[in-house]
């Protein structure tokens, strides 16, 4: 009777640690002075970290999308761990860097830089 009752704790258990392992992404992509940028390209990829399995089925470990008028992008969920952000704007340089994630909900503000001006050596 026991074990009948231990298999259901158990599998409540391991959902529960198992929905620990994935995060939920805030993205904020603003320009230096601290405006929003809107309709910016944002990708997301997990790059190392937890596993890639939850229950049998492969989780998504990808995201692209684009910032709303406010500057941000939200992702639903990706496994926690290493995770690279890129991000693409008209008029501005390109970012891209690594972050670690370990919490269930993470807020990342994004500071965009205006092209610098190129110089000729001829």
């Amino acid at each position: 009777m026991r074990s009948v009752l231990l298999l259901p704790a158990l599998l409540v258990w391991s959902l529960a640690l198992h929905a620990a392992d994935m995060t939920k992404l805030d993205i904020m992509v603003k320009t230096q002075g601290g405006n929003p940028i809107d309709r910016a390209s944002v990708v997301v990829r997990f790059v190392e970290g937890r596993s890639y399995v939850k229950l049998g089925k492969k989780i998504r470990t990808t995201y692209e999308l684009r910032t709303n008028q406010e500057g941000r992008a939200k992702i639903p969920q990706i496994p926690q761990g290493k995770i690279r952000i890129q991000v693409i704007a008209k008029g501005y340089q390109t970012f891209g860097q690594i972050f670690d994630v370990n919490e269930d909900e993470k807020t990342v503000e994004i500071k965009l830089n205006t092209p610098q001006q190129q110089y000729s050596a001829h």
